[in-house]
């Protein structure tokens, strides 16, 4: 199971963050955005296909395949059953076990800092798409 969500990189793009990364329909964001990586993503976690959510909420092991100008990066994280799914505005991905409504990912093995700096230094390109692709392993 499969679902691709579409975002573009943002001038303010830095991927410094420890603990996270995130994508969001928002189509501006501030400097201390650190964790942000792509903006006007045309998928919030709301917008999940229900059977894909199913699956995370059963804990299913997932990789997360990033890719932009060229540049492919790909972190795993697992779902967990106490997902809520329900944010408009973004998907968060995370190296903790902290759930929100903004969670997708929980223990993931990568958070903005650790992609790899082409990438970021790609998305800090407005003009750059941003292809985003969530892959059901388990």
């Amino acid at each position: 199971m499969e679902v691709r969500i579409r975002a573009r990189g943002h001038e303010n793009v830095t991927g410094r963050h420890r603990s996270t990364f995130e994508i969001t329909k928002d189509p501006e964001i501030g400097p201390t955005a650190d964790c942000i990586i792509g903006v006007r993503a045309d998928r919030a976690c709301a917008d999940l296909p229900e059977e894909f959510k199913r699956a995370l909420r059963a804990g299913a092991r997932v990789e997360v395949t990033l890719e932009a100008g060229g540049v492919r990066d790909r972190a795993v994280g697992r779902g967990d059953p106490s997902l809520k799914l329900s944010d408009e505005r973004s998907m968060v991905f995370r190296r903790s076990d902290y759930v929100d409504e903004r969670t997708v990912l929980v223990r993931c093995d990568k958070a903005a800092r650790d992609l790899d700096r082409e990438l970021i230094e790609r998305l800090r390109d407005p003009g750059t798409v941003l292809e985003v692709r969530l892959r059901v392993l388990e």
